[in-house]
C-alpha cells in the first residue's frame, strides 16, 4: 500500500471512531459503587455510593466500556450505538490474585509511590504479560523521577506487546521529562498512528509540548517561531478535546486552548470554546473563572475590533 492509502485509511478509521455526524448522547452507568470507568481507555470517574456515574457527551459510535472495582474482576464490554439512557453492567467478584495485587496496588499510589511499584512487580509476577501492570507501573517511575526504570519497563512490555498506543504515548511523556523534546514528538506520533487516530493522550503531549516550544521561542524574541508553536499546540488540544468528550481531564484542556488563543490573539474562537466548556461543565467548580474569561475577553473584543 502506498503511503497515500495508509494515511487515507488512518483518517477514516478516525473519522469512524470519533462520531462524524454523530449525535452525542448522555448516559448513566450502573454497577458497583466507587467504581473506576473507562471508554475507549479514557477514564471517566468512579461511580458513586449508588453505583451509578452519568457522562454527559459520548458519541454515538461503538465505543468500548472498561470498569474495575477493588475485590471485582475487570469487566470489558462494548457500548453500541443504541446504548443509551441507564446502562447496567454488573460484576464478579474476583480470586485471582494477580487482579487483586494489581488493586492494591492502585490504591497504594494515592499514598506510598515505593509501596505502588512493588505492588506493580508482583502482580506482573502473578501474571506473565501483565500489560495494564507494566504501563502503570512506568507511568509511577517517571511520577518518582525513576525515569531510568520508567524507560526499562516500557521497553520490557514493548517486548512483550509491541504496536500499543498507550505505551509509546507513556514513552513520549517519559522523554518530554527527560528532556528530549523532539524524541517526545515522534513517540506521541507513533502512539496516534498505532491508535488509528484515537490517542488523546498523545494529541494532549503533543499539545503541551508545543506551547512549551512556542512559550520559548517568544521568550527569545522569534516571533514567526511562537506563532507557528502556537498554531500547532492550538491543532492537537483542539483534537483532544473532541476525543475525551466530557471525561474529566478535558476541563484543563478547555483551559488551555483557550489560553492559546488568548495568545494568538483568537478572540472569538476562545470565547466561542469557554461558551462549549459551560455547556458541557456547567457546574464544576471552574465554571466561575471561565465565565468571567468569557465578559473580559469580550470586553477586550469590543475594545479592539480593528485588531480582528
Amino acid at each position: 500500500m502506498k503511503l497515500s492509502g495508509i494515511i487515507t485509511g488512518i483518517l477514516l478509521t478516525f473519522a469512524l471512531n470519533s462520531g462524524v455526524n454523530a449525535q452525542p448522547r448522555a448516559i448513566t452507568l450502573k454497577t458497583e459503587p466507587n467504581s473506576q470507568v473507562f471508554i475507549d481507555g479514557v477514564f471517566y470517574g468512579r461511580t458513586g455510593d449508588d453505583g451509578t456515574l452519568k457522562i454527559r457527551k459520548l458519541s454515538s459510535v461503538d465505543h468500548t466500556l472498561k470498569l474495575r472495582c477493588d475485590g471485582f474482576k475487570e469487566k470489558t464490554q462494548r457500548l453500541t450505538p443504541a446504548a443509551k439512557d441507564e446502562i447496567t453492567v454488573p460484576l464478579v467478584i474476583t480470586k485471582d490474585k494477580a487482579e487483586l495485587k494489581f488493586q492494591e496496588a492502585g490504591r497504594l499510589a494515592q499514598i506510598d509511590r515505593e509501596k505502588a511499584i512493588a505492588a506493580y512487580a508482583e502482580a506482573i509476577k502473578l501474571r506473565a504479560g501483565f500489560v495494564d501492570a507494566y504501563i502503570a507501573m512506568a507511568r509511577l517511575q517517571n511520577d518518582n523521577a525513576d525515569v531510568l526504570a520508567a524507560q526499562k519497563t516500557i521497553a520490557a512490555v514493548r517486548r512483550l506487546r509491541p504496536g500499543i498506543a498507550e505505551v509509546s504515548a507513556v514513552e513520549a511523556r517519559i522523554l518530554k521529562d527527560g528532556g528530549y523534546p523532539e524524541k517526545a514528538i515522534a513517540a506521541f506520533k507513533r502512539a496516534i498512528v498505532e491508535g488509528k487516530g484515537f490517542q488523546p493522550e498523545a494529541y494532549t503531549g503533543l499539545g503541551l509540548l508545543y506551547k512549551e516550544m512556542a512559550e520559548t521561542a517568544g521568550g527569545e524574541g522569534d516571533l514567526d517561531a511562537e506563532k507557528a508553536n502556537y498554531d500547532e499546540s492550538a491543532k492537537n488540544l483542539k483534537i483532544a478535546l473532541k476525543q475525551l468528550g466530557s471525561a474529566p481531564d478535558a476541563i484543563v484542556l478547555y483551559q488551555l486552548l483557550g489560553l492559546v488563543y488568548e495568545r494568538r490573539h483568537l478572540y472569538p474562537q476562545a470565547i466561542s470554546l469557554y461558551k462549549e466548556f459551560l455547556d458541557i461543565f456547567p457546574d464544576t467548580p471552574e465554571a466561575t473563572s471561565v465565565r468571567s474569561f468569557i465578559v473580559q475577553l469580550e470586553k477586550q473584543l469590543a475594545e479592539t475590533p480593528k485588531a480582528q
